[in-house]
């Protein structure tokens, strides 16, 4: 019986390299880690709001990490027109991503309104591009949403998004709820979600009181564990 097990090389499409100090520490340990191609994500300080901001990100990260396969997106904003929406796909810029305003790190520069940028969708459509959602509704103790309820609130927006846009590829990221799952089931094959690995075993007993297992989305019910676990 052999004593080794060879994988191949993992493709991470949820990855946070950061900038500066953090960047040239993270950046050379993808490889290390077996893990050859990866979407960035645009989240810095500032965003990435930008075809040129991305590109010159992209440049940066191959310098330290030369086999590794890098996938650039940008960071939805008012930047983000029609027209730049055409000059990152001539530049090979696939995916957007969104941040509803303040439900994660840096996205201080969030989505308030997603219809203001309906025609940047539109755009996106038209160009084969991908949205990537954080799908969660900001916490508001008056509409009575948390961080338990926010990515189940914040699947009528991706409803709606998928009717306005219905060849739009989207991508609900880092799902955590059953509901999410049986929403995107139900949307059709130009919508999807991605599922982290921690969200296949933790459930909301072992992050509460334990801040090691605490990241946003938070791991809910063992019922919407059990849902990730089916699909």
């Amino acid at each position: 019986m052999s004593d080794s097990l060879s994988l191949p090389w993992a493709s991470d499409f949820h990855c946070h390299l950061r900038q500066g100090d953090m960047m040239d520490t993270v950046v050379p340990m993808v490889e290390q880690g077996g893990v050859q191609t990866v979407l960035a994500m645009p989240n810095l300080t500032p965003p990435l709001t930008t075809t040129q901001m991305a590109v010159d990100y992209g440049t940066a990260l191959q310098k330290l990490a030369p086999n590794v396969h890098f996938i650039l997106t940008l960071y939805l904003s008012p930047d983000l027109t029609p027209e730049e929406v055409a000059k990152a796909a001539a530049a090979g810029i696939t995916a957007v991503k969104v941040y509803p305003s303040g439900v994660t790190t840096n996205s201080d520069w969030g989505v308030l309104d997603f219809k203001v940028y309906y025609p940047t969708f539109q755009a996106m459509q038209d160009h084969n591009m991908v949205l990537c959602l954080h799908g969660e509704c900001p916490s508001d103790a008056k509409k009575g949403i948390c961080i338990l309820n926010a990515e189940e609130r914040f699947l009528a927006t991706l409803r709606e998004l998928h009717q306005e846009f219905p060849r739009l590829r989207i991508v609900l990221e880092h799902a955590t709820t059953k509901a999410a799952v049986d929403c995107v089931k139900s949307l059709g094959d130009t919508v999807a979600c991605t599922i982290t690995a921690h969200h296949l075993f933790i459930t909301i007993d072992d992050w509460a009181g334990q801040p090691h297992h605490f990241c946003k989305p938070v791991a809910k019910y063992p019922s919407d564990r059990d849902a990730l676990q089916d699909v």
